[in-house]
């Protein structure tokens, strides 16, 4: 069988049970060596194990060592950052195996994503306020939807993390105060979460740009008013004055 694993935002016991357990019994594991944590392979990979860094590798490249493992009978692992389904480029390999007949499953992971809210100790949506987080990146050698540039996207209002575009930071908080947030919307933006050596900068859409230079990667953009600990109203959930099906309210 073959396996694409989410490794985890980096953190050596972010990654599931499920995945560190396949690892153990992997025979070879690709792993993307610009971002996953190496510490990983230390802490889960058996002795013997076959492991190649795909940083400088082709797409053929790496399917080739996918169907190599397949046709050796070992359990081979395509090992990604975080989780796989977010900018992860599986759709191809995926596609690729589909096409020769492969089996192969996903085994998800906790994406970078979750590992800054933590990090920020706060929450995407608002209660009383948005309910909607986007989650995109920056235009740049990779191109977007005209329908989904940042200054249409900011006009929603929504909590949004960009991905891959720290090296843009001044043009992604432009664009999205030129698309509607504020310009002191408050804004951070955390590189390598869950990393021993994490950094989280906190700012405005106006001040992160010369906050954070010199992070030209692997770090996420954050910005809207989930991260005014302040802004918005309690949730209904905890409230005693709400009846749901689980409690019934004594209060009228």
């Amino acid at each position: 069988m073959i396996y694409f694993i989410g490794a985890g935002p980096g953190a050596v016991d972010l990654i599931t049970v499920r995945g560190a357990e396949i690892l153990r019994s992997a025979g070879r594991i690709i792993y993307a060596g610009s971002l996953v944590n190496p510490e990983i392979l230390s802490a889960y990979a058996r002795d013997g194990c076959e492991i190649f860094d795909s940083s400088s590798m082709t797409l053929e490249e790496i399917t080739g060592l996918l169907v190599e493992g397949h046709e050796r009978g070992i359990i081979t692992v395509r090992l990604h950052s975080g989780d796989p389904a977010i900018f992860g480029a599986v759709r191809e390999q995926m596609n690729i195996l589909r096409e020769k007949g492969i089996p192969f499953e996903v085994v998800p992971g906790v994406s970078s994503l979750f590992a800054a809210s933590s990090a920020l100790k706060t929450e995407y949506m608002i209660a009383g306020g948005t309910q909607t987080l986007i989650v995109t990146r920056a235009e740049g050698r990779t191109p977007v939807p005209e329908r989904e540039g940042l200054k249409l996207l900011a006009e929603h209002g929504a909590s949004i993390a960009v991905f891959l575009s720290a090296g843009m930071c001044e043009t992604v908080c432009s664009e999205l105060i030129a698309g509607g947030y504020d310009d002191d919307t408050p804004a951070a933006l955390v590189y390598r979460a869950s990393w021993p050596d994490e950094v989280v900068i906190r700012g405005t859409l106006s001040t992160l740009p010369e906050l954070s230079q010199g992070i030209t990667k692997t770090a996420i953009i954050l910005a809207g008013n989930f991260l005014n600990d302040n802004k918005g109203s309690q949730s209904k959930l905890y409230d005693k004055k709400f009846t749901h099906e689980y409690r019934n309210s004594s209060i009228h």
